[in-house]
This record gives structure tokens, sequence and C-alpha cells, in this order.
């Protein structure tokens, strides 16, 4: 009878051990499973750190020009001196000979707004500039943009999707936002790495809002709550990975929400212009990102989130500001300049795949 106590009780502990590592494999998706030896690489500070920048933008003929603040005469640089330290460990410095060679014949795709094309850029650019006498092919073809470099048969791929599930249009020109609908999926899953981005655009209104209607199911309805929208594409995009993506053979990542700094509470000045040093402290919540995190926290895929939030919400000088596209007509605080803070995103991706 004890034997069989005992039995039931080490039963049971092995039970209960299987059920926390599953709930462990889940947090995966988890805000800080990036780090080396358990470190945090997303809680530290940025230091001043005459290395950097990382690469001579001018060196990068295909930059857009939104991004390239010096061209567009921004006269201060000590915005691109800035290299993030985490607390407990150090950021290994970028390596593009070896990043190239790791990912030698195989394909990497960002998914999202204006602000996937920002990292995607930066990233083409950190490994252009290590080999500039490389030859390159860029090409698009509608909403997406290839960068592939032939002497490693690596390609970086651009797709247009800024809310990841779909926008239609019906025969009377009524333009349908489709909650439940990711048509233009059967284009990603065959990637060896996809990187997610969708935020900026949900909050769009008026004129700039590109749909009429709402299909969430069997409702149809004129607009909501975004977050709640968002919310449901998310979960919508989730469901698909969990069901459709091989992540033994797809490593999938989420960039976190990029904070914008048009506003008081987040650029501790009126706006982000003339912001030309890192901000001391900031305090502002994003609610769009808590709502990332809990669907990916829900899903039963391998997926890790760029957790970029906090640690660009200090970095108000980095966004071109008057120095983007439109000059004092159209102030860009959303976007960011390159070289810049992007190029420490794309640290955190090297540091995620070089450890794959």
């Amino acid at each position: 009878m004890s034997c069989l106590l005992s039995f039931l009780v080490v039963f049971s502990l092995l039970v209960l051990v299987s059920m926390l590592s599953h709930v462990h494999g889940k947090l995966i998706n988890d805000v800080n499973q990036l780090g080396n030896n358990g470190c945090d690489l997303f809680e530290g500070s940025w230091v001043y750190d005459d290395s950097y920048p990382l690469y001579d933008s001018s060196v990068c003929p295909f930059i857009e020009k939104q991004f390239d603040c010096l061209k567009n005469g921004r006269p201060d640089k000590d915005y691109l001196k800035y290299r993030w330290q985490p607390i407990e460990c150090n950021l290994p410095r970028f390596n593009a000979i070896e990043f190239q060679q790791k990912f030698k014949g195989k394909q990497m795709m960002f998914v999202g707004d204006s602000i996937s094309l920002n990292q995607w850029q930066s990233l083409t650019c950190m490994l252009y500039a290590a080999e500039p006498q490389a030859k390159y092919v860029s090409k698009r073809i509608g909403g997406t943009s290839i960068f592939t470099f032939p002497k490693y048969n690596t390609s970086y791929v651009l797709f247009r999707n800024a809310f990841l599930v779909d926008i239609t249009t019906e025969n009377n020109g009524t333009r349908v936002l489709n909650l439940d609908s990711l048509s233009s999926a059967a284009q990603w899953k065959d990637m060896d790495v996809l990187i997610f981005d969708s935020w900026h655009w949900w909050l769009h209104t008026g004129r700039k809002q590109p749909w009429d209607f709402v299909q969430d199911g069997n409702s149809t309805y004129k607009d909501g709550n975004r977050l709640t929208l968002y919310e449901k594409a998310l979960n919508t995009w989730a469901k698909w990975v969990d069901s459709e993506v091989d992540t033994t053979k797809t490593k999938v990542f989420f960039q976190g929400v990029s904070p914008d700094h048009d506003n008081p509470a987040s650029s501790g000045s009126k706006t982000c212009e003339g912001v030309t040093q890192p901000l001391k402290s900031t305090e502002e919540v994003h609610q769009e990102e808590l709502v990332l995190e809990k669907v990916l926290r829900g899903m039963n895929k391998s997926v890790n989130l760029l957790n970029i939030t906090k640690l660009s919400q200090y970095r108000a000088d980095g966004h071109p500001s008057v120095y983007g596209h439109g000059g004092h007509r159209d102030l860009d605080c959303t976007h960011w300049c390159l070289a810049g803070v992007v190029d420490t995103w794309n640290l955190f991706l090297n540091n995620a795949l070089l450890g794959l």
C-alpha cells in the first residue's frame, strides 16, 4: 500500500511539473525571452558611445528620404551616438558577415506598416554598409519589396500590410475591415523568419481611416474601440500562426509597439521637435503593448516579442522631426532616423537569431 502511495505521489509530482513546463513553454512568448543566460536585454539605459553609429547612412543609396535625417539637413549628431546597455549583460555588437553566413540561402520577411519599412531599411543598410562593394538587387512588386544579396543568396522582404487582417472593397466601393480574414498569409508562411508589426494605422480616423465598415464574424458595424479591434485582429493572426506555421522551421517575431512622441506626455516637450538628447524618464503606459503581450501569452506556438516599446520611449531625439520628408510642413515624431534607434531593434533580432 505504501509503495502504491509513493508511486501516486511521484506520479502526481511529475504531472504537476509537466503542467508547469507547458505553461512555461507558452511563456516563451513573454517579454523577456531574448536575453543571454536569463538576462533581460530590454531593461537597461542608453549610454553615449563614440564608436556609434553602427554605419554611415550615406553609404546606403536606397534609404528612404523620410528616414535620411542627416541628408535632409539635421545639424545635431548626438542622437547617433547612443548605445543600449542592458543592466545585467551586454548586447552583442552586430557582425554583418556572420549574420549573412548564418542566414545563407534563406528568406526573412517584415510584415507591417511604415515602421516595418523603417526596421527593414535599417537591417539592409547594416548589412550593406559592411560590404559596400557587394552586389545587391532591390525590386518592388506591388506592396512587396525584395532586397537580395546574391553573394549569400539571402533575401530580405518587406510586405506592406498595416493591419495584418484584410481590407476588401465591395462592388459599390465600400471598404470593409475583415477582422476574421487573413488572405495575405499565404505569402508569409514559407519564409525562414517572419517579423510582424501593427498598430499605428489603427489610430487613423476621418479621411485617413481606410475602412467604411467592420466585418466581425456575422456582425457588421461602422466602427469600434480601436484597442478592441486591434486585439481581435491580433487573435486572428495568432490563430493562423498556431494552426499554420511550423515554428521549428519558421522563426516568428512580433515587433513591440513603436512609441511616437507627438504630445507633451510622451516627449517632455510640445513635440519631438528640437529634442536632441534621450529623455531622463518616461512613465507613459502603452495599452496597445499590453494587448499585444496578452495575445502572445495566449498562443501555443513560440513567438518572440521584440520588446522595444519602453526603451524606445526614451528616444524622443531619434525621430526625423522636421528633417523627414515633409520638413516643417509635416513634423514626423513617429518614424526614426537612420542610422539610429531602429538599429538597436535589429541588434535584438540578431541576438535572437544567432542563438537559435
